[in-house]
């Protein structure tokens, strides 16, 4: 059953700014805003420093912090677009081999763009003498804007064939089979008794969770192509090929999320769904990680949960404070950002924000002593701003 039949009837309005509010928040702390935190916290010597610095760094392995929902948040937001961005095309009764047409060129140009990031057109390894010759082992194939393309495909898919119920069933059926896999199937030379000897093991099944010895780390050192970056993950790639399963259900939550918002029900009780909603993923996340622990670098489900528990309640605040109760100029610094996040995203790698602020604040931070930091990361972000709202302005964005 197509999408524009399962949906309820949707309400014909504009884009809703809380979400491009809340991408600017998510995509805030990536362009510097951590950077920013961690400097007030040294400069003010908060008595609270040191939670705030681990707030702001990913857990090593298992558990979570504030800066592991940074990702999955964005992977969120690009399902509760989805419902809007198809939807409009149905009501103009756009041919579907267009609408199809439009999401595989999206995916490409999405991965294409996070190979460019990762250093495609790097010539010191892209060109070999006496020819040409690419060699995949200098670059890295996944990386964050791939994982976006990949679940946004088969997000748009999905919901463009199968009926909110349907989505609803496959993601439970894509959680417990990534969960069934890595619970179930042996790692090669790994012995299951070797995994009952070690903490970081589940008794309930035997299985091995350590960071070494697991099944998504196996498959990414075996068949994943390119180059792995031991920074992000010694063991395999925090954007592997197995971890893409649950990824996909990330973005499922937000589709499912924006149909909602979508839908005719009203305001105030689309924010009770949203936070009933956003309550059962995280207790169910909380719950499941007794046996399968919350694990960002290999996305495990109860990582899934967890994480779209907290995206779900944020989405609750930011769609009941800006679009419900209208209160937004507070809003407009993330809106900004929010309209164009992959231009930043990628923009931040090409233009020497940080060199700008620091000929125009140079001094300035010189003379702030200790709390220079805080004045060259905060005057880098305002150079970021200024460039996103210049952009702004004139209605430029980038469109994929």
């Amino acid at each position: 059953m197509s999408f524009s039949k399962t949906s309820v009837k949707p309400q014909l309005s504009e884009r809703l700014v809380s979400i491009d509010a809340l991408r600017g928040f998510d995509m805030f702390w990536i362009i510097g805003g951590d950077a920013l935190f961690n400097a007030l916290a040294r400069a003010g010597k908060w008595p609270i420093q040191t939670e705030v610095e681990d707030q702001l760094e990913h857990v090593h392995w298992e558990g979570f912090h504030f800066y592991d929902l940074i990702f999955p948040l964005f992977l969120f937001l690009v399902g509760v677009v989805l419902p809007f961005s198809m939807g409009k095309l149905l009501e103009h009764e756009v041919r579907t081999s267009k609408l199809y047409w439009r999401i595989f060129r999206r995916a490409i140009l999405l991965f294409v763009l996070g190979l460019v990031y990762n250093g495609l057109f790097n010539l010191d390894w892209l060109v070999r003498e006496p020819s040409l010759h690419i060699d995949l082992s200098k670059i890295r194939i996944a990386g964050v804007l791939q994982r976006i393309a990949i679940c946004y495909l088969f997000a748009s898919l999905i919901m463009l064939n199968f009926s909110i119920r349907a989505q609803m069933i496959l993601s439970v059926v894509l959680l417990v089979g990534y969960w069934a896999l890595l619970a179930f199937v042996p790692v090669p030379g790994v012995s299951r008794a070797q995994g009952q000897q070690n903490p970081q093991t589940l008794s309930l099944t035997g299985a091995y969770w350590s960071e070494k010895d697991n099944l998504a780390a196996y498959v990414d050192q075996n068949w994943l192509p390119g180059k792995h970056v031991e920074a992000y993950y010694k063991f395999g790639d925090n954007e592997g090929l197995l971890s893409t399963i649950p990824a996909i259900v990330t973005a499922l939550l937000g589709a499912l999320a924006g149909q909602w918002l979508r839908s005719l029900a009203s305001p105030w009780r689309k924010v009770l769904g949203l936070l009933i909603a956003g309550v059962v993923c995280l207790g169910l996340g909380l719950l499941w990680s007794r046996w399968f622990p919350i694990i960002k670098n290999i996305w495990t489900s109860s990582f899934v949960l967890v994480a779209g528990g907290w995206s779900l309640l944020l989405l609750a605040f930011f769609y009941a404070v800006i679009d419900v109760i209208h209160f937004r100029w507070w809003a407009f610094v993330f809106i900004v950002i929010g309209a164009n996040a992959i231009t930043i995203y990628l923009a931040k790698e090409i233009i020497p924000f940080d060199r700008i602020a620091a000929f125009f604040l140079g001094g300035a931070a010189k003379h702030a002593k200790h709390y220079g930091p805080v004045v060259l990361t905060a005057g880098t972000l305002v150079v970021e701003w200024l460039f996103l709202l210049y952009l702004y302005r004139r209605r430029i964005y980038l469109r994929v």
